[in-house]
């Protein structure tokens, strides 16, 4: 079970590491293995839209199995099914790098992290860094981790 420090943690260590690589403000939200919103940051002079698009991106990850960097692969090859299952959902994916899921030490998915602001390949830099500063595994895309 992702436990609130661990994803207060992770949110701190991406915005560190966005910084340290000179970022566009970033948002960053972790969602438990339910989908739902243990933790969200906004860094000031990120627009308000990226709460939803960070949310997205890491409930897209949890709710097809796979991280963003796949979903967005995926898009590429299978316009139609991603649109259909964006559709489906509301639009709450986000076929963009930076929805990761977040694995505990038997690589089980114990939750989500989403981070927008900069261009998805950086989000994604950011949140993968941010998961192994706490000691959990990430699976960015499908099968790894």
């Amino acid at each position: 079970m992702l436990k609130l420090e661990q994803a207060n943690t992770i949110i701190a260590a991406a915005i560190a590491r966005g910084r340290a690589m000179n970022l566009d403000p970033l948002a960053v939200a972790v969602l438990d293995a339910g989908g739902h919103l243990l933790a969200f940051q906004r860094e000031d002079g990120a627009g308000f839209a990226r709460f939803h698009l960070a949310h997205a991106k890491a409930w897209g990850a949890l709710g097809m199995g796979f991280g963003t960097r796949e979903l967005m692969e995926r898009a590429e090859s299978f316009p139609a099914f991603v649109m259909a299952a964006s559709a489906a959902t509301g639009g709450r994916m986000i076929p963009s790098p930076g929805g990761v899921l977040i694995l505990d030490a038997n690589a089980a998915v114990i939750g989500a992290v989403g981070a927008s602001g900069d261009a998805g390949d950086n989000d994604e830099i950011c949140v993968l860094a941010a998961i192994d500063a706490v000691g959990l595994a990430a699976r960015p895309g499908a099968g790894e981790g």
